[in-house]
């Protein structure tokens, strides 16, 4: 597997959590270990990106990590896209 940005992986985490998932459930989908997946758990909590359902052993995303993903997509399709606006020269 190639390299993986924190971004990258806290993209993954929260499309995983989009619906509701366990903590297996994240590692399966986000190619994670089990120690990987609870350090990105802890800091996604303490950004309020996600958060956990304590009852039922789920979590789930929050407005806040909905705003990333979107904002995240913005950014992805900007640079993805060709860009007629400016052009660059090579001198």
């Amino acid at each position: 597997m190639k390299y993986r940005s924190r971004t990258d992986i806290t993209i993954m985490i929260l499309e995983a959590v989009r619906g509701g998932a366990t903590k297996t459930k994240i590692m399966y989908q986000a190619y994670l270990s089990y120690g990987q997946v609870g350090e990105y758990l802890d800091f996604l909590q303490k950004n309020d990106l996600i958060k956990h359902d304590a009852e039922k052993q789920i979590y789930r995303i929050t407005e806040k990590g909905f705003k990333f993903l979107n904002i995240s997509s913005e950014l992805n399709d900007m640079i993805a896209a060709p860009n007629t606006k400016y052009t660059i020269h090579r001198w």
